[in-house]
C-alpha cells in the first residue's frame, strides 16, 4: 500500500543559543519584547514536515510519495530524496518562489523559538491529490493513507476535503499551523481523520479553539495520538482504554527539530506493515532518538541491527522479535531490488 505524504518541503536553518530564553524575558514588559539572541552555531539542513516524514520512511524501507510545492532550487535535494526512497513524482515546482524555509534557534533547555518562510509552499494549494492517486502503480485501490501535515493551510484544507469527498484515508497532522488556524479550519482537518497526530500542548490548543472536548474530537477521528516529549505517547480511542508508550531511550541529546517527524514515520511505516498500535508507536520511538542524537532532521544514521538492539533495551524481546519479523524482509527486498538494479 502507498503513503502520500502532504506538506512543506523546505531548507532548515539551525542554531544553537546557549542561554535560557526564559531568563530573557521580564515581567511586565511582555508587551514590548525586542530580543536578539547571539547564537554559537549555524546548521544548514535540509528539511520541511512532509519531506522528513517520507526520508524516514524511505529510510526505513517504504516508498511514500512526497506531495508539495518547492522552487527551481529543489535539484540536489530531490536526488537526496529520491536516493533514499522517497518518490518526488507528487512534487510541483514553482517558476517565481523559492522553496521554504524554516529558521529555528534552540537555548540550553530545549526550548525553541522558530520562524518559518512559506515561498514556493503557498502553490501547494493548487495540487490535486486525484491524478496523484491514480498514477499510483494500482491506481486508489493501492493508496493505504493520505498524511496532511503542516504546509500551506488552504492546501492543507483543500487536501482534507478532496480525501473526504472522494473516500481517500487520511492523517490530520496539524502541528505547528495549530497556531496559525482559527477553530473552524481546525476543525475541518481534524473531521473524518483515521489518525490524529499532535503534541501535548498543540492538543490543547485544538480543543480551546474547536470548543471541543477531548470526547469531542475522538468521536471525529479514528485514532488520536498525543506525543508527549520524554513521556512517551498516549493513544486514544472513542470507548478505548487509552495506551501509553513509553519513549525510546536516547544515549544523547544534541537537537530536537524533527523528532516528532521520525515518530510519525516509524508509526506509519508500523501500521503500513500491519503492526499493532502499541508496537507501531514504539517503532516510531525508537526512529525518534536517532533524530534527536542528531544536528539536522535527516542527518541520522540508521543501522538496522543498532536499531534492533535500542527497540529491544526500551521494549523488550517479544517486542523486537515482532519487529525483525516484518520489517528486516522489507529491508533484504528493497536491497535485492537495488542490487537488480544495478546489475541492469
Amino acid at each position: 500500500m502507498s503513503i502520500l505524504v502532504t506538506g512543506s518541503i523546505a531548507n532548515d536553518h539551525l542554531m544553537a543559543f546557549p542561554g535560557r530564553f526564559r531568563e530573557q524575558f521580564v515581567d511586565g514588559r511582555l508587551d514590548e519584547i525586542s530580543l536578539s539572541f547571539l547564537v554559537d552555531e549555524l546548521e544548514i539542513r535540509r528539511g520541511g514536515v512532509a519531506a522528513n516524514i517520507a526520508f524516514g520512511m524511505g529510510r526505513l524501507g517504504l516508498s511514500p510519495v512526497l506531495v508539495g510545492a518547492v522552487g527551481s532550487d529543489f535539484a540536489e535535494y530531490r536526488q537526496w530524496l529520491e536516493r533514499h526512497g522517497v518518490d518526488c513524482s507528487g512534487v510541483r515546482v514553482s517558476t517565481t518562489a523559492h522553496t521554504a524555509r524554516f529558521q529555528c534557534t534552540t537555548d540550553a533547555d530545549q526550548n525553541q523559538i522558530a520562524s518559518f518562510y512559506a515561498g514556493a509552499m503557498t502553490e501547494a494549494r493548487e495540487i490535486e491529490l486525484a491524478p496523484i492517486v491514480e498514477a499510483l502503480p494500482g491506481g486508489s485501490s493501492s493508496l493505504g493513507m493520505v498524511l496532511i501535515s503542516p504546509n500551506d493551510p488552504e492546501a492543507m484544507i483543500r487536501h482534507s476535503e478532496e480525501c473526504r469527498s472522494r473516500g481517500y484515508p487520511f492523517a490530520s497532522d496539524v502541528s505547528q499551523q495549530v497556531a496559525r488556524m482559527d477553530g473552524e479550519q481546525i476543525r475541518s482537518l481534524v473531521e473524518g481523520a483515521s489518525l490524529l497526530f499532535t503534541n501535548a500542548y498543540e492538543r490543547s490548543v485544538l480543543e480551546q479553539k474547536t470548543g471541543w472536548s477531548k470526547e469531542d474530537v475522538l468521536a471525529r477521528v479514528g485514532i488520536s495520538l498525543t506525543t508527549q516529549g520524554e513521556k512517551g505517547v498516549i493513544i486514544e480511542r472513542a470507548g478505548e482504554e487509552p495506551i501509553a508508550v513509553p519513549a525510546g531511550i536516547a544515549r544523547s541529546i544534541a537537537e530536537p527539530t524533527g523528532v516528532g517527524d521520525a515518530f510519525r514515520a516509524g508509526f506509519l511505516a508500523g501500521t503500513t506493515w500491519q503492526l499493532s498500535l502499541e508496537r507501531a508507536a514504539q517503532f516510531g520511538a525508537v526512529l525518534a532518538t536517532l533524530v534527536i542524537e542528531t544536528v539536522g532532521t535527516q542527518e541520522y544514521a540508521l543501522d538496522p541491527t543498532d536499531f534492533c538492539t535500542r527497540f529491544k533495551e526500551a521494549y523488550g524481546e517479544e517486542a523486537v522479535a515482532e519487529i525483525e519479523s516484518v520489517w528486516l524482509p522489507v529491508l533484504d527486498a528493497r536491497d535485492a531490488a537495488m542490487t537488480t538494479a544495478e546489475e541492469k
